[in-house]
């Protein structure tokens, strides 16, 4: 009798999404993109796999040394490689969401896409369990 693993939370981290990266593209190249990328997500939130997932803005803050001493704010030169967005995932384990990411349509433009495994606690060993319990939105 075979059983599946509990779903475990993954982050789907998005690398390289700036303009930049599609400025060879043909405005209806673009939007198809768009359309393919929107559709892949979709899928994703129907079949239950997807529980949230977001663009990010380019503007940027970092926060660094005690009591937060240093503030720098950006976007900085190194912006592209930078997470522009990601998506989180309930999936049965690294292959799945590795199955998932592949399947991304912004891969053949240069995306990146970083796959990590949430934990169910903090580095201070704090349990989070209300958190990854958290049923997925309706879609």
């Amino acid at each position: 009798m075979e059983t599946n693993p509990a779903p475990s939370p993954y982050m789907l981290f998005f690398r390289n999404t700036g303009p930049e990266t599609h400025q060879h593209l043909s405005p209806e190249e673009r939007q198809q993109l768009v359309i393919r990328w929107n559709s892949w997500f979709e899928g994703l939130l129907n079949a239950g796999k997807a529980v949230e997932g977001q663009p990010l803005e380019r503007e940027t803050r970092v926060i660094s040394g005690p009591g937060g001493a240093r503030v720098v704010d950006g976007p900085f030169a190194e912006a592209k490689e930078a997470i522009g967005g990601y998506v989180k995932l309930m999936v049965s384990g690294l292959d799945e969401a590795t199955a998932i990411a592949v399947r991304h349509p912004g891969l053949a433009y240069g995306l990146i896409i970083e796959i990590r495994q949430m934990t169910p606690d903090c580095h201070l060993g704090v349990v989070t369990k209300s958190v990854i319990s958290r049923p997925a939105p309706a879609v």
